[in-house]
């Protein structure tokens, strides 16, 4: 006979995966389960760690006991982590394993959420505990050792699972250095290996797009350990609506790496042959490149780089945006900008690669262009400038699919009801 903590476990994880406990009365509230969360930072930076936060404290007013073995702080927010993490260990850079076994003993999970973490000591100890451990997997870093899955020189998608041919074809052994000091640094591919190996002993992996699924498939993970829970930003200002003005606005908001292809936008808006505005907003390491491209292209009376702008001033661009350009070339996890803006009824043009596809449905709500097909991306965006109305529908049709299929509750409760369900398998396979 199941231990009766276990049957409860799966009865609430049960029900809240279907969906028949409310919000209100959910099962946290009646049954804590602690989880150590593990990540490489300590406050806001990326996705990654937006993910990290925003999930950490929801489960905690759900009365969940949450802990966090983490790496290095970032600098940014730290006081609102320190309130969703009551209990932290902290990764000296030393005797990691040592740290990761302190953090086990002392708080005691019932199971371990790993977020970024490519540390083999840390991964080799949470493995060996016996403790039932979840993966999040935000991008490729596991399985790709370049990390972004394309050809750093012609920018090819790559479709192969790790192997000899990364160090032979690829020359992944040596990569940037972006910790300083010399700008090469070795990159082990018998690491890289075992970081597969180890990975795939995790009784879940929790993968963002079915293109995500499909990248661990192909390294050889157990389809049954995968589930498919997509990182949903919380709903926007339901009022905000774009105008559509004839102000012609191309909005673009992201990195300014060369991963996301904000040259290559570049040069599609150099073949537009109607009147535009494009604003870009965001920061990186290829801006002053892209800036320069602008220059040569002769586009900087119609294309401004504002940097970065806080969210309050990013809605003022979204009342007057016309089509939101996502411009990625490198084959994006999710690319989690386009179903920001769907919740304010703003149609995409974007290319074919990676995730995009899983939310990005070809004349419904956008256009899904074939990658790095730059006069196709540029008919796309001169279509919808030129036709506000089918503009504003393809608009309204994102805003009904992010409504419908995105949902913030939901996606906490799933993932509630998978941590049980977890739980749930282990405790029964120790009995």
């Amino acid at each position: 006979m199941p231990d009766p903590s276990v049957l409860f476990i799966r009865t609430i994880a049960t029900a809240a995966a279907s969906g028949t406990v409310p919000a209100s009365e959910d099962a946290a509230r009646r049954h804590c389960m602690k989880i150590l969360y593990v990540h490489e930072r300590f406050g806001a930076l990326a996705g990654a760690e937006a993910n990290a936060h925003i999930t950490a404290t929801e489960l905690g007013l759900r009365n969940h006991s949450l802990a966090i073995l983490h790496g290095p702080s970032t600098g940014r927010n730290e006081a609102a982590w320190n309130t969703t993490f009551p209990h932290r260990f902290a990764l000296q850079g030393k005797c990691n394993a040592a740290v990761t076994r302190e953090a086990l003993q002392n708080f005691r999970p019932d199971v371990v959420y790993v977020h970024k973490m490519a540390d083999l000591d840390v991964i080799g100890t949470l493995v060996e505990s016996g403790v039932p451990l979840v993966r999040m997997v935000h991008d490729h870093d596991i399985y790709c050792m370049r990390s972004y899955k394309y050809d750093f020189f012609t920018r090819e998608i790559c479709t192969r699972g790790v192997g000899p041919h990364c160090v032979f074809s690829c020359l992944a052994s040596v990569a940037r250095n972006r910790d300083g000091g010399f700008p090469l640094k070795w990159v082990s591919y018998s690491d890289k290996k075992r970081e597969v190996e180890l990975n795939r002993r995790f009784e879940r992996m929790v993968v963002v797009t079915t293109y995500m699924r499909d990248e661990l498939l192909n390294n050889g993970f157990d389809g049954k350990r995968i589930e498919i829970h997509a990182p949903v930003p919380r709903m926007g200002d339901s009022t905000l609506r774009s105008s559509f003005s004839d102000r012609n606005l191309i909005l673009y908001a992201g990195q300014i790496i060369r991963g996301k292809g904000v040259d290559v936008l570049l040069e599609s808006l150099a073949l537009l042959d109607t009147r535009f505005e494009c604003v870009i907003l965001g920061d990186g390491n290829h801006r002053a490149h892209c800036e320069a491209l602008s220059r040569k292209l002769g586009l900087t009376d119609r294309v401004t780089f504002k940097g970065f702008v806080p969210q309050e001033e990013l809605k003022d661009y979204y009342r007057e945006c016309s089509v939101v350009a996502l411009s990625s070339v490198w084959p994006e996890p999710i690319a989690t900008i386009g179903l920001e803006v769907m919740r304010y009824a703003l149609p995409v043009v974007a290319f074919d690669a990676g995730g995009i596809k899983d939310w990005l449905v070809d004349g419904h709500n956008g256009f899904l262009v074939p990658w790095m097909d730059q006069p196709r991306f540029a008919a796309r965006l001169k279509q919808l400038l030129n036709d506000k109305p089918l503009a504003r529908q393809l608009g309204d049709n994102g805003f009904q699919l992010v409504s419908q299929r995105y949902d913030f509750n939901g996606y906490i409760r799933d993932l509630e009801a998978m941590f049980g369900r977890v739980i749930a398998d282990h405790q029964t396979a120790q009995n």
